[in-house]
């Protein structure tokens, strides 16, 4: 009895990693995100070690998760490892007050986003 199991959402090649809340816009992380699509995974680490937007830290240690999910749990080549996908999607909004003057206000939205990547081994 039961439910059966889930289709897995990667295959035998490939191994993800999913960031969420991450306290930024989903436009500025997109920028991050695309500046590592499609390369290597140890290029692409060093590239994020010497960015200087702040949410490049957090996009590092995403992609360390991947590559160890990739190494532990599916058993791949760390030096063959590709960055294949790398996308960002919209999470909450937090919706804060700034007073003005004549007793008006403002309203400030502060975005979060999600951050998504996966990793593929290439073959030789």
């Amino acid at each position: 009895m039961g439910q059966t199991a889930n289709a897995p959402r990667t295959q035998d090649n490939e191994a993800r990693s999913f960031l969420k809340h991450l306290r930024t816009s989903p436009q500025k992380l997109n920028q991050v995100a695309t500046m590592i699509r499609g390369k290597n995974a140890g290029r692409a680490l060093i590239d994020l070690e010497f960015c200087s937007r702040r949410i490049s830290n957090d996009v590092r240690k995403c992609l360390e998760s991947a590559i160890a999910n990739a190494e532990n749990n599916h058993g791949l080549d760390v030096d063959r490892l590709v960055v294949a996908e790398a996308y960002v999607g919209k999470s909450v909004r937090m919706k804060r007050f700034h007073a003005r003057g004549r007793g008006r206000g403002n309203r400030i939205i502060k975005d979060f986003s999600n951050l998504t990547i996966i990793v593929r081994e290439q073959d030789a």
